[in-house]
């Protein structure tokens, strides 16, 4: 099992994609993100090895995050592969009215 420091391992890596929406025009730039990623979820389900695929809105700082899981000895080869589709559905939520703050990010996950 992969150690970050003495008593820090890890058996998942996860990548991020997350996005702040706007509440205006009926949230509209939510509807639009969540069709995004309706767009590429099969592709994302097909990567080998993914464990899970989450997604977490908050109505009060309006976050839109894409949590994809591996297990840590597979996250290599995804990263490696440029985390695909991830250009294609950050392409599509910096296309969308309303949407801001496009970023990614990677970190590891162990339950306690």
């Amino acid at each position: 099992m992969p150690v970050i420091a003495e008593g820090v391992e890890f058996d998942t890596i996860a990548r991020e994609w997350r996005c702040k929406w706007s509440a205006d025009n009926d949230k509209a730039s939510l509807v639009a993100a969540q069709k995004a990623i309706n767009e590429v979820l099969a592709q994302v389900k097909g990567v080998d090895g993914v464990k899970s695929v989450q997604r977490v809105v908050c109505g009060g700082c309006l976050d839109f995050k894409i949590i994809v899981s591996l297990p840590a000895e597979k996250y290599e080869a995804w990263s490696e592969g440029g985390h695909e589709p991830e250009t294609a559905f950050i392409d599509k939520l910096k296309a969308i009215d309303g949407i801001s703050q496009v970023e990614t990010q990677t970190y590891t996950l162990m339950p306690l």
